[in-house]
């Protein structure tokens, strides 16, 4: 569901999340991830609805993942 938020405000955000996206963490993990997913279905293996997971690292189902894993991620 998307946020109903203003203009400026949606502005705002949209700056806020690209400068978190750029960050060399974020980058460092998003080339992890890509790395991961391109050799497990080289494998066959079967990734629909996966994320891989840095913390315990392996591929878990987007819901766990984004939702780390039922605790919610406002103290992540």
């Amino acid at each position: 569901m998307a946020q109903k938020l203003s203009k400026k405000a949606k502005a705002a955000k949209l700056k806020r999340d690209k400068k978190y996206a750029m960050t060399a963490n974020r980058r460092r993990k998003k080339a992890e991830n890509q790395r991961k997913r391109r050799a497990a279905k080289k494998k066959g293996v079967n990734l629909k609805g996966k994320d891989y997971d840095h913390k315990i690292g392996r591929f878990t189902t987007v819901k766990k993942n984004r939702g780390n894993r039922g605790k919610g991620t406002k103290k992540e």
